[in-house]
């Protein structure tokens, strides 16, 4: 029996992770420099317009960083078995972009300094700037270790079925898939193929999709049976 692989980032991956990151934090440190400011600035102007440009321009920087981070998320994504760090580092874009709004809204309100028509027209696009922005960072389906290595184990059984047993893949530099032929048309001349197992372009590249031509060329080339794939996949869930 294959022992199991465990998916582990490359240095490459975590590196691109870590500086999506740092250009997220910095998307919201300024997304929260600007809420500061919107509220210093309503002490003394409720200028409605304003206060909307501010909004708006929060809001920008609050969903760049949320999907900088998802992004780096994928990349090096984070072990489940610690509950609370993962749900931290899976919803942080969450997290921050209420925070990039919260008290902004709750100043809004509270305000007795700005009249009604100020109050509610800012206040209502403001509270839906907070859901977007929350939404928005929500990831509904986050990565992890163990996810990933799961579906690793189940994607290098199939190509093995597939394969002849083997499992050899090849990927482009700028590839979003890999392949069972270094011929196909779509990565053909490529000079700079890399070759490896599943795991490895997983882990070095984050390419996590097969090709689907060169799978069915392998199910015709090696007369695999109709529902043999499918079978397999459901043995692997």
């Amino acid at each position: 029996m294959t022992e199991p692989k465990v998916f582990e980032a490359s240095e490459e991956s975590k590196g691109t992770a870590k500086q999506l990151r740092l250009f997220a934090f910095l998307a919201w440190i300024l997304a929260i420099a600007g809420e500061v400011y919107a509220i210093l600035k309503l002490l003394h102007n409720e200028m409605l317009t304003w206060l909307i440009v501010a909004i708006v321009i929060i809001l920008a920087l609050s969903i760049t960083g949320s999907l900088l981070w998802k992004k780096a998320n994928r990349l090096d994504p984070a072990s489940d078995k610690d509950k609370a760090k993962f749900f931290v580092q899976s919803q942080l874009g969450a997290i921050m972009g209420v925070l990039s709004f919260l008290p902004l809204v709750i100043f809004i309100f509270t305000n007795k300094n700005l009249d009604g028509k100020t109050k509610g027209i800012a206040g209502a696009i403001g509270v839906v700037a907070l859901l977007i922005a929350g939404i928005t960072g929500i990831d509904f389906n986050p990565p992890s270790i163990e996810k990933y290595s799961k579906e690793i184990n189940a994607q290098t059984d199939s190509v093995k079925l597939i394969n002849m047993g083997n499992d050899l893949v090849y990927w482009a530099p700028e590839g979003r898939k890999y392949h069972l032929y270094e011929d196909c048309y779509t990565i053909k001349g490529h000079a700079d193929l890399s070759q490896g197992t599943v795991k490895q372009v997983w882990d070095k590249k984050g390419i996590s999709e097969l090709c689907k031509i060169c799978e069915k060329r392998a199910i015709k080339e090696h007369n695999i049976a109709p529902g043999v794939m499918s079978n397999a996949a459901d043995t692997t869930k």
